[in-house]
């Protein structure tokens, strides 16, 4: 057989599967069947043929439609109103006609030749993050595959201004970041991947919901001083993942301009707030920043994976990849004086998927306005399920929202949130994920899908209260004493 593309039968394929996949986001939205599928992994290969097919082959236009249906059998559900566990967006539409065009055109956008046209809209969506950002027109920076990349180039950036010569000699001893404990996980590892070392994340004091106090910075900057270290970034948070909470980024902008340290807030969840007017205030002080990751897969509703990391300065990005090869990097490359920019000097990727067609493409269809509504929806919502819980007995949250994630928690023993989470994924008509807060576990909801509602919530409300019934037999009272 040939091995061209066979445009009829990828017509009659992708007709296929739109209308399975419309049919499945319909019942999603609606509620039918559950958030969230957990099926073992030896069953999921048994039902799917998965080994059989890997080897043989075999599948054909017939043979698809059932599989498929089969498959999105067994998906995490996010356009569910009972979707609650992660900040993992629920996509719009025109996000995923941007994944159909590049399953078939592959345009990847780090080579300017190799997709003009896709590699200019990514061009022009981090302009525009840029611009909403605060920043003047010697901002920048690029799209990535996902936020934690982006928090590793931000840090990458930052090291190569606090030691130009790292890249060619090796780190010198005495370099440390601060960042609050909460910090995304992908901080500290991107402190050890850059070779300081994981110890050298120095641990911000924090309050009780664990935001940097500002108050403190002085003492541990004083403090690490006198141990011979150098700060090269302080991390603050434009929302917590943990918490939803916002860091004074206002205070904590001085301080890094006063003392000389680069200023990198992750506001890969908060940052598409500043298109919400009600709710822009909470990143009050992010012009400040020195780079700033701002995940667009989260609140600007594109499919995953799609971040940002933006620049101040876009300068300090080419600084931080200084490296050559050949069958690449040419003498006279795209960034000047060709028709447009090479990214390969500025990011971690060689080959890279159109990721701004996404955004642009959600963008062009529902306008700044639409998602910026989207945005306050969202943290609207979590605003009012923050009174529901707070008046349902037995029932407490950590605190009023800053955004669209809401800790909670149905009594106060630890042990009953992580049973209760467990019971409920098993039932799987809602998905909740959970935190530890001070030394204390909460449930924890991202309010992600436009379906969730009032209802959604007292009926997960009623749902926590009948599994705890059934499965504490009555010896919890509502306070959580045994």
């Amino acid at each position: 057989m040939g091995h061209e593309w066979d445009p009829s039968e990828y017509e009659r394929a992708a007709s296929l599967a739109v209308t399975a996949v419309a049919a499945y986001v319909g019942e999603s939205q609606a509620g039918d069947g559950p958030a969230v599928s957990r099926a073992p992994v030896a069953e999921l290969l048994e039902e799917l043929d998965l080994r059989r097919l890997l080897r043989d082959g075999g599948m054909d236009l017939e043979g698809f439609e059932p599989w498929l249906k089969a498959l999105l059998r067994h998906t995490t559900r996010l356009h569910h109103p009972g979707e609650l566990a992660h900040q993992v967006a629920s996509p719009d539409v025109p996000a995923a006609l941007a994944d159909l065009l590049h399953g078939a055109a592959n345009q990847p956008t780090s080579i300017y030749e190799m997709g003009a046209a896709t590699a200019a809209t990514e061009a022009a969506v981090v302009e525009w993050m840029a611009e909403r950002v605060g920043w003047d027109g010697r901002a920048g920076g690029v799209l990535t595959h996902g936020g934690s990349l982006a928090n590793l180039t931000g840090l990458l950036a930052a090291r190569a201004a606090a030691a130009p010569d790292a890249w060619r000699d090796g780190m010198a001893p005495g370099l440390c970041v601060f960042a609050p404990p909460s910090a995304h996980y992908s901080v500290k590892r991107s402190v050890a991947m850059l070779g300081l070392g994981e110890r050298a994340a120095i641990p911000l004091e924090v309050d009780e919901l664990e935001r940097i106090l500002p108050e403190r910075l002085d003492a541990t900057l004083e403090r690490v001083r006198a141990d011979g270290l150098r700060p090269m970034a302080l991390v603050a948070a434009a929302c917590a993942t943990s918490t939803g909470l916002h860091d004074d980024l206002e205070t904590i902008g001085r301080f890094c301009r006063e003392h000389g340290i680069w200023f990198h807030v992750d506001a890969a969840h908060g940052a598409s707030a500043l298109l919400s007017p009600r709710h822009r205030g909470h990143l009050r002080g992010l012009e400040q920043a020195d780079s700033v990751v701002w995940d667009a897969h989260k609140m600007l509703r594109t499919s995953s994976v799609c971040a940002a990391i933006l620049l101040r300065d876009a300068g300090r990005l080419e600084a931080a990849f200084q490296q050559q090869a050949a069958y690449l990097f040419y003498d006279d490359g795209g960034t000047e004086g060709g028709p447009g920019p090479d990214l390969l000097s500025r990011q971690f990727e060689c080959t890279k998927a159109p990721l701004g067609l996404k955004i642009f493409l959600n963008l062009a269809w529902r306008g700044e306005r639409g998602l910026g509504e989207y945005v306050g929806a969202q943290y609207d919502k979590a605003a009012r399920f923050f009174e529901l819980i707070e008046a349902r007995e037995g029932f407490e949250c950590l605190c009023r929202p800053e955004s669209n994630i809401l800790c909670f928690r149905y009594g106060r023993d630890s042990a009953r949130q992580v049973e209760l989470r467990e019971r409920l994924l098993a039932d799987g008509r809602f998905h909740l994920s959970s935190t530890e807060v001070d030394g204390e576990r909460w449930l924890r909801m991202a309010v992600m899908a436009p379906a969730t509602d009032e209802a959604t919530i007292e009926s997960l409300l009623d749902e926590i209260e009948r599994l705890d019934a059934r499965t504490q037999g009555g010896l919890h009272d509502p306070a959580g004493q045994a």
